[in-house]
């Protein structure tokens, strides 16, 4: 048996050596119809005969099914690979939403909200009239006393001592100009013509001793620190009363509404209820958004409905200092004034939030800053991705909003000290289903977002305006 195998192995072997160009031969041939099959177009392919069948359907003859020809005969047939994650587009952020949810809010039991704002007393004046000092040969002593206006003497009581900004004293001779500023001392005040005063520092004029010398009009006058004798109990008084604001709340809604029919559609993608509440919360927000930075305050009656509406209005003019700024010029000097001005003048915190349009920020974003002032990597907080901007003043977390530009302000900004951001609640943030099928209107699912709200800012000079020139 083994013996008849080894045989027949053996001429086969024969055969294969002698025939060896025809098999060669065959060979190539085989491999050049199997690439001719292969490289056939995708146009050679829908040359393909298609009979048209008795109800509308397409047969193929002398053809077989390939992909190029389904797509050409039956392009809806073969599916598509369909991304199951659907991008939600969020073209900007809602910062001062967010931030005021994030810092907490205060509920209120009413649409009107009326509160208080206590700011602190003005440390500064400027002189109403110019005050010119006597020759040498006309001094009298009522020049070592006398009576100064200014724009704000309010503000000033007696026994407070004054720093007069750019007018220097003198020695304790009263000949030899020091190079310390002059200090005044409040001897009295009469509400119809100012203030008496007399110099800590004065001049020598003539044979009087402590005269005062010139004092131009529009000079700065500093209140410090009173100043009171050995025999002194008490002091003038000072009392502090708040000021009355009043703010409305404006009744936020959005409808979501989704026939049954749709709900039980099936669809290429999973778009449910529960998306397109998401959507509608994130427009509800952006609106809000721009209401809370740019309403206006007011009431109105809508004769369609026999209803007042009530309007909260924006923190954007709640303001209480404004920066104007030159775009050719802009520089570093420039961010450090407009920083200048924002973190000092008041008594807020030394950490604040500036958000602007894109050409506001993009501005910024141009300079070049060094070691005075610093801009450093992003920081996160109240959930919201902040560049950090570093000065001797205080510290800014930058940050881009849309809203500016969509409401025409690309250019501006505000810089907002968040302890004094105040969000007063009448109607918190719901969300209420309505049975719209059972009450007859439609066949559908609903939904009603609603929030009664409005923004305040609690201490107005703590925050800031940035307005291009």
């Amino acid at each position: 048996m083994i013996k008849r195998f080894i045989n027949r192995v053996v001429v086969v072997s024969n055969w294969l050596k002698k025939n060896r160009k025809l098999l060669m031969l065959l060979l190539a041939i085989v491999i050049m119809l199997i690439l001719g099959g292969c490289l056939a177009s995708p146009h050679q392919a829908a040359l393909a005969v298609v009979v048209a069948g008795v109800a509308g359907g397409k047969h193929i003859d002398d053809e077989p099914l390939t992909t190029d020809l389904t797509r050409s005969a039956s392009p809806e047939l073969l599916l598509n690979e369909i991304d199951q994650q659907i991008v939600k587009i969020r073209p900007m952020a809602t910062p001062i939403d967010q931030l005021s949810r994030c810092a907490g809010s205060k509920h209120v039991g009413s649409m009107i909200v009326d509160y208080y704002n206590v700011d602190t007393k003005p440390t500064t004046a400027e002189v109403a009239s110019e005050y010119v000092e006597p020759d040498a040969g006309s001094a009298t002593a009522d020049d070592t006393r006398i009576t100064l206006s200014t724009n704000n003497d309010e503000m000033f009581d007696v026994s407070d001592t004054i720093l007069v900004q750019g007018v220097y004293g003198y020695d304790a001779t009263g000949t030899e100009q020091s190079n310390e500023e002059l200090v005044l001392y409040v001897v009295s005040r009469d509400d119809n013509n100012g203030m008496k005063v007399q110099a800590v520092n004065g001049k020598k004029i003539g044979n009087r001793d402590g005269c005062i010398p010139s004092i131009d009009e529009g000079t700065t006058l500093i209140r410090m620190g009173r100043a009171a004798t050995e025999l002194d109990v008490m002091s003038p008084q000072f009392e502090a009363l708040p000021h009355k604001a009043q703010q409305f709340c404006q009744i936020f809604k959005m409808q979501v509404e989704q026939s049954v029919l749709q709900k039980l559609s099936n669809k290429e993608v999973p778009w449910t209820m529960n998306d397109q509440e998401e959507a509608a919360i994130y427009d509800m927000r952006l609106g809000m958004e721009k209401s809370f930075l740019f309403g206006v305050k007011g009431k109105i009656w809508d004769s369609t409905k026999k209803e007042y509406v009530m309007l909260t209005g924006g923190i954007w003019k709640q303001a209480g200092k404004e920066f104007v700024y030159n775009a050719q010029s802009i520089n570093q000097e420039s961010i450090i004034d407009m920083m200048r001005r924002a973190f000092t003048g008041n008594a807020g915190s030394k950490r604040k939030i500036l958000i602007g349009g894109s050409e506001l920020i993009g501005t910024i974003n141009k300079l070049d800053y060094n070691r005075v002032i610093t801009a450093s990597d992003t920081v996160t907080k109240w959930g919201i991705d902040f560049t950090e901007l570093r000065s001797k003043f205080g510290t800014l977390y930058v940050l881009l909003s849309e809203v500016f530009d969509e409401c025409g302000m690309a250019a501006n900004g505000m810089i907002i000290d968040p302890e004094y951001l105040q969000k007063y609640v009448h109607q918190p943030f719901s969300a209420e289903t309505l049975n719209l099928k059972a009450s007859g209107v439609r066949n559908v699912d609903a939904t009603v977002l609603t929030e009664t709200s409005c923004l305040v800012l609690r201490y107005p000079k703590a925050h800031m305006r940035i307005i291009r020139a």
